[in-house]
């Protein structure tokens, strides 16, 4: 019998912006890291990613998310092969990019969205469930390609948002529970059983001191 496949993706969020440090609703707005205020968390990532070797690597097309990766895997640029993939953007905030809860807090349309849990999307922009079937797409791509009597590690650098919803999936925990920081992420795990890749396990990425120790 053939062994059973398994497959990690390690699953980090880019390094902080300007636009994080302001509270602002990013999206797919096309900004920089904030540099060099962001180096400290990409170099704690880079650290805690130097020793893992990776089969591919997945990013968002967006510049912060292309910074970060460019930092972390400084020198193994071209170990792996790299895809820029739109579907791994940020949700689309619509009118509210660039603006701020204490801006917005006290519209009725804002409040509402909050209170949905993103079902319902913001104006002009998109709701959870289209996220979700982006993401959807991506990920049946992604282990199409994986062998299920094989070893994989893919290295996947996006948003808070995608993060979010891929714990939202795979760890049954509510959209707005899943936050990660900037240049954090989670490291899911999945073996293939019964026809499908299953998850069986998700950890913080870095590890917490205490675990590492």
């Amino acid at each position: 019998m053939a062994a059973a496949g398994r497959l990690e993706l390690v699953v980090v969020r880019h390094g902080v912006t300007q636009w994080n440090r302001e509270r602002r609703y990013q999206g797919q707005r096309d900004i920089p890291l904030l540099l060099p205020e962001a180096l400290p968390g990409l170099d704690r990532l880079r650290e805690a990613l130097e020793e893992q070797t990776f089969d591919a690597v997945h990013c968002s097309d967006l510049t912060r998310c292309r910074q970060t990766l460019a930092h972390v895997v400084e020198g193994r640029e071209r170990a792996w092969p790299t895809h820029f993939d739109a579907r791994l953007r940020e949700l689309d905030f619509g009118d509210y990019e660039g603006r701020t809860y204490d801006e917005l807090k006290s519209q009725p349309f804002y409040r509402a969205w909050i209170d949905s849990e993103g079902q319902q999307p913001p104006p002009g922009g998109e709701s959870t469930a289209e996220l979700r079937q982006r993401l959807d797409d991506w990920f049946a791509d992604l282990v199409n390609g994986c062998s299920p009597h094989d070893h994989h590690r893919v290295l996947v650098v996006c948003h808070g948002g995608v993060i979010r919803e891929l714990r939202r999936r795979f760890e049954g925990i509510g959209f707005w529970e899943g936050g990660v920081v900037q240049a954090e992420g989670r490291r899911f795990t999945f073996t293939h059983d019964g026809g499908r890749w299953q998850c069986s396990s998700s950890s913080a990425v870095p590890a917490p001191a205490s675990a590492a120790s």
